[in-house]
C-alpha cells in the first residue's frame, strides 16, 4: 500500500467515522479517536473496505437526490425490454472508445436476462459528439433507436456521412431526423442528462446506475449483472 494511498484512505475512514457510520462505531466499541487511528495503523487491510464503504455511502445518498428521474428516457431510448423490470442506466457519449468496448457487454447483459431494459442517457462530452447525440435521440421518435445506436457505434467516425450511413442502415426518415434532432425537447434533454449526471458525480463516459448504485467505467457484463441483481424488481 503506497503512503498516498493510505493517506487517501485514511482521509475517507475519517470523514466516515465523523458520520452516522462513524458515530455507530464509536458507540459500539468505546474507541477515542486515538484509540481508532491506532486501530486503523494496526489494521491497514481494512481501509479499502472503508473507502469503498463511503464511496457507496455518498453514491447512495446522490441517487436518492436525483429521484427517479434518472431512470426514466427520453421515449424511445432504450436497449432491451422497453418493459423489463430491471433498469440499467448508461450515460454514453459516441465519440467515446470506452462506451463502445462497453456496448458488448451492455449486448450480452441483455441476452443473458430478458427483463433487462437499458436506458441511454445521451451525454455528449467529447468534441464532436452533439450532432450524434442528438440524431440518436430523433432516431428514438421513430422508434429506431436501436438500430440507429448499434448502426453508428459500428462506423469508423462519427462525422455527418457516419451519421448519414447509420440513419440509412436504421431506416430513418432522415429529412424527419435532422428536424427532429434541432428540436427543443432534444436540447432539454441533453442539459437534463448534463445536471443528472454532475449530481451523480460522474466525472465521464461510460456511467453507470443500477440497482441502486452509481459507478463509472467499462466494468464488463459480471459487474453490470451483479448491479441490477442487487436491487428487486423496479416494476419500470
Amino acid at each position: 500500500m503506497s503512503n498516498r494511498w493510505g493517506t487517501v484512505a485514511l482521509s475517507g475512514v475519517v470523514a466516515l467515522v465523523a458520520g452516522f457510520g462513524g458515530a455507530a462505531l464509536y458507540h459500539a466499541t468505546g474507541m477515542g479517536d486515538a484509540q481508532t487511528r491506532n486501530f486503523l495503523v494496526a489494521n491497514p487491510d481494512i481501509l479499502p473496505e472503508m473507502a469503498d464503504a463511503l464511496q457507496r455511502q455518498d453514491a447512495e445518498k446522490r441517487l436518492a437526490e436525483a429521484g427517479d428521474g434518472v431512470m426514466q428516457p427520453f421515449a424511445g431510448a432504450v436497449l432491451g425490454n422497453p418493459e423489463g423490470s430491471k433498469t440499467l442506466v448508461e450515460f454514453s457519449d459516441y465519440n467515446c472508445g470506452y462506451c463502445r468496448l462497453a456496448r458488448d457487454h451492455v449486448d450480452a447483459v441483455i441476452a443473458a436476462d430478458p427483463e433487462v431494459r437499458v436506458v441511454v442517457r445521451e451525454w455528449p462530452i467529447f468534441e464532436g459528439s452533439e450532432q450524434p447525440a442528438r440524431m440518436a435521440l430523433a432516431a428514438a421518435k421513430q422508434g429506431k433507436f436501436a438500430e440507429f445506436h448499434d448502426a453508428l457505434f459500428a462506423q469508423d467516425s462519427r462525422d455527418d456521412a457516419a451519421i448519414a450511413r447509420a440513419g440509412a442502415v436504421a431506416g430513418l426518415d432522415m429529412e424527419r431526423a435532422l428536424s427532429d434532432a434541432a428540436g427543443q425537447d432534444i436540447s432539454v434533454e441533453l442539459a437534463n442528462n448534463q445536471a443528472l449526471a454532475q449530481q451523480l458525480g460522474f466525472g465521464g463516459t461510460p456511467s453507470w446506475v443500477a440497482g441502486g448504485q452509481a459507478f463509472e467505467g467499462a466494468v464488463g457484463q459480471e459487474r453490470l449483472a451483479e448491479a441490477l441483481d442487487a436491487a428487486p424488481d423496479d416494476g419500470a
